[in-house]
């Protein structure tokens, strides 16, 4: 199994961008709740840590367990910073999701109150900043930076929908976090779509 690497941050350390920034989302597929983006800033001392980061993996590759524990980690480490932007499920729906996505990837760039250099982000996003920057298809399983980056948004993100399990509870959103699972359909049905569901999703549009 291959692992996320440095590789990409140093080739931009060494062209002399000091502060490279990496961006990944969640819940772009989801029919409820918000998309969710987190962008990383990594120092070069991150490879002095005493954790095995050589092991670290995208989030999608991770139990809920696993997460938490290089959230953990990640989230309070002193040579990681980072910002979370979010886009709730009505703008998602005056603006459309991929247009919400960027919005939530902008605004987790501009939470990291910080002069970036150059921006990396995961799959074929860009986003309007007059910063140089460059999409990587798959940078959660390649990217260092990015692979925290999509741990911490997904954490982050089913946190969300933990609370808004407390509101709903009828719509189990503390099980499968608004994605599309046979349960939640099955809520949809009896229940119709709550305030946190996306009507511009066809499944929603009861």
């Amino acid at each position: 199994m291959k692992y996320p690497t440095l590789n990409e941050e140093k080739k931009l350390w060494k062209r002399g961008y000091k502060v490279v920034a990496c961006i990944d989302e969640v819940g772009r597929g989801p029919l409820a709740g918000p998309v969710v983006a987190c962008a990383v800033c990594v120092d070069p001392q991150i490879l002095n840590t005493k954790y095995k980061i050589q092991k670290l993996r995208d989030s999608k590759q991770l139990s809920a367990k696993q997460r938490e524990y290089w959230y953990n980690i990640f989230s309070f480490h002193p040579t990681v910073q980072w910002g979370i932007g979010s886009v709730s499920p009505q703008v998602i729906d005056q603006i459309n999701i991929y247009q919400a996505t960027k919005l939530a990837m902008k605004r987790a760039l501009m939470n990291l109150h910080h002069k970036i250099d150059f921006v990396m982000l995961d799959g074929n996003m860009s986003i309007d900043v007059p910063i140089p920057q460059e999409s990587i298809i798959k940078g959660d399983e390649k990217v260092f930076s990015c692979a925290i980056a999509s741990i911490i948004a997904k954490v982050r993100r089913d946190r969300m929908m933990v609370k808004y399990h407390r509101k709903y509870p009828h719509f189990r959103f503390d099980k499968h976090k608004g994605y599309g699972t046979r349960l939640h359909f099955q809520e949809l049905q009896e229940h119709g779509p709550c305030k946190i569901h996306r009507k511009s999703f066809a499944p929603c549009n009861l």
